[in-house]
């Protein structure tokens, strides 16, 4: 009996353990957001974010791009997008305040992402894995931020931005 008492408070210990390191971690979590065209442009899309493991895999689907262009992507700070120019999304998010730069390289913002590559009549999908930041509401989450499309690309070395010109889409993450 107390053989079967012990297995059993053992059993419940380590569901618990990894029940917190999947919280913490952040196994499992999705976020998406819908793009609306700002700045007069017609760029829309659909953003899903999905944790794995440490890492975040971003894919989406853009119309209304530039053709056979490249466009800034980004994560922004805040989860406002009611400009007319999507100002309100404010600068990209950075919560390690790091300098802009490659994605991927250690020395960039949070919310650099690679640049997205559109076809002859304007539309792109995308998929990136990324780390950096987390699918949660943590100081490393991007749940209630923003994510924006930008007219240009990213140069992936011009502070702070990248240079990547007017804000075209920008939508919620939840």
């Amino acid at each position: 009996m107390i053989k079967r008492i012990s297995l059993v408070i053992g059993a419940l210990a380590t569901v618990s353990l990894v029940a917190c390191q999947s919280i913490e971690h952040g196994n499992g979590q999705k976020a998406s957001a819908s793009l609306d065209s700002r700045s007069g442009s017609n760029a829309k899309g659909t953003v899903n974010f999905v944790w794995q493991g440490h890492d975040v895999l971003v894919s989406g689907n853009f119309s209304g791009l530039k053709p056979n262009a490249e466009q800034g992507f980004h994560v922004h700070e805040k989860g406002d997008c009611t400009a007319p120019d999507a100002t309100s999304a404010g600068g990209h998010f950075n919560p390690d305040t790091k300098s802009h730069g490659m994605p991927g390289s250690g020395s960039n913002h949070a919310g650099d992402m690679p640049n997205i590559k559109s076809d002859a009549n304007g539309n792109a999908s995308y998929s990136a894995k990324l780390s950096g930041f987390a699918v949660n509401n943590g100081p490393n989450g991007i749940l209630g931020r923003s994510v924006v499309v930008h007219r240009d690309p990213d140069d992936y070395k011009s502070q702070p931005a990248g240079n990547s010109g007017p804000r075209i889409a920008c939508g919620l993450i939840k």
